[in-house]
């Protein structure tokens, strides 16, 4: 049987995404053809090729470049076990080789029966490998190497420079290399948080709501505006997977995406934020944290994060597996199995975007889909990546969904549930993070960790009925 496999190399994010159209399909026979759009671990350099695979056959031909609008593009491959060491893989680390197959999210989903079979075909993804990977337009690969540059201008600024980029009221801004802890070891990674950008003189900043404030851009360099370029468009790619799995899980439109607000209707939308990483060479670190961990092992918060890395390699990954049960919302995940057998690479592949889950979409949908536990070794030359977190909105308190293929008796404990709040469970993540962070200290001096039980800090859409006076700083 022969399997026609396509790679194609596309992009990343602002809300110039309108422009591209998308047709469909023609015929019902057409809609369920099924194209492959698959990647091999080779070096980011690697070109799109057009494969015919056979049992004992890895031909390759020649393919005109992909034009927009992009059309959707489904698997039936399977993420396969390769040796256990990579020429990427950072040393000391043993772990299976993730080959991944390519997905092309089309620039509008429609209910048609290409865009169906997508969908399905990315849920089961996630429930296989606990990750995919998604082809980058045109435009999201310039912005994606816009966004690398302007990285790597910011974390050659001298240290005065970069520890100026710092507020009390948000956890936006820098972070040096050992002050991020993950279950109680200093990570390496020195990081750029772009959080929800709020004016000092906001009712919500005033009123002393956590996590509320402004980002502390650099004075120069032009940063704020490429990575706000990058971050806009992620965001937009990120409503079309949200629709995808609303679609892929049964549900109807709009049962995921409800907790963000992005429709307008509820304020203003999710809180959304991004993260902007370098890690140092393995054998350039400060001596802070573990030798060759750059991150610990963890599951992230929200719904889903999409992320692109350099060419260097550090990513590893956990497959779902019944067998390891998590909840971070109740319980912390940090340092989950980090030194067990289990773990896979991912190999950093040219003009793609790999998505994972967080742990508010394993909640919404009663652990049918889980958030995936990952962790960055640091190499032998320094890596920088760029990720995207796509989120509920700060005031959501989420309850479990029901319909669709998602079986009510898959998690009992939770008929009773309460709900979680999405702002008070990433207010908790950040002071465990960042314990000694100025954030944090103000945050827990000045008792505004109560804030979080207000009723207009738990209904979407609403603003501070009082306003408190803030300290001086």
């Amino acid at each position: 049987m022969k399997i026609s496999v396509r790679t194609t190399g596309l992009p990343l994010c602002r809300a110039a995404l309108p422009g591209r159209a998308v047709r469909t399909m023609a015929t019902a026979a057409v809609a369920a053809a099924t194209h492959v759009s698959s990647r091999s671990s080779s070096p980011m350099s690697m070109p799109p090729r057009l494969f015919n695979v056979r049992a004992a056959q890895n031909t390759r031909l020649p393919v005109q470049p992909a034009s927009p609008p992009r059309q959707p593009t489904t698997t039936t491959t399977t993420t396969t076990p390769q040796s256990q060491t990579h020429p990427l893989m950072p040393p000391g680390y043993i772990a299976t080789t993730a080959t991944l197959p390519t997905f092309t999210i089309p620039s509008v989903i429609l209910p048609t029966p290409s865009h169906h079979l997508l969908a399905k075909s990315i849920i089961s993804a996630f429930r296989r490998d606990g990750i995919i990977q998604i082809a980058q337009s045109p435009l999201q690969q310039r912005l994606c190497k816009e966004a690398m540059a302007a990285s790597k201008q910011f974390f050659a600024l001298p240290p005065e420079k970069k520890a100026a980029c710092v507020d009390e009221r948000s956890y936006g801004g820098y972070i040096a290399s050992g002050e991020e802890v993950t279950d109680g070891i200093a990570d390496y990674s020195e990081i750029f948080t772009i959080t929800r950008d709020f004016a000092k003189t906001d009712s919500r900043v005033k009123a002393g709501w956590p996590c509320h404030g402004p980002v502390p851009w650099p004075e120069d360099g032009g940063m704020r505006e490429t990575m706000m370029r990058y971050k806009t468009e992620l965001g937009e790619e990120g409503k079309r997977l949200v629709r995808l799995v609303e679609m892929g899980l049964g549900l109807e439109e709009g049962e995921l995406g409800r907790w963000i607000g992005d429709d307008g209707k509820q304020g203003e939308g999710g809180w959304h934020h991004a993260r902007v990483l370098r890690f140092p060479p393995r054998n350039k670190t400060n001596g802070k944290g573990k030798e060759g961990r750059g991150i610990g092992s963890h599951t992230d918060y929200g719904l889903l994060v999409i992320s692109a890395q350099d060419e260097v390699g550090g990513l590893f990954i956990r497959r779902p597996s019944r067998e390891e049960r998590f909840a971070n919302w109740e319980e912390s995940a940090a340092g989950l199995r980090e030194e067990e057998e289990g773990w896979v690479f991912v190999p950093p592949v040219g003009g793609t975007h790999t998505v994972i889950l967080g742990d508010m979409m394993q909640y919404l949908t009663r652990n049918y889909l889980t958030a995936t536990p990952h962790k960055v070794g640091l190499n032998t030359r320094e890596r920088f990546a760029f990720a995207y977190f796509h989120e509920p909105s700060f005031q959501a308190v989420l309850k479990p969904l029901n319909g669709g293929v998602i079986p009510t008796d898959l998690d009992d404990r939770r008929k009773n549930d309460k709900g979680v709040h999405y702002g008070t469970h990433f207010t908790n993540m950040f002071i465990r993070n960042y314990p000694e962070r100025i954030t944090t200290k103000r945050l827990l001096a000045e008792g505004r960790y109560g804030l979080l039980e207000r009723p207009e800090l738990r209904t979407i859409g609403a603003v501070p009925t009082t306003t408190t006076v803030e300290k001086s700083v």
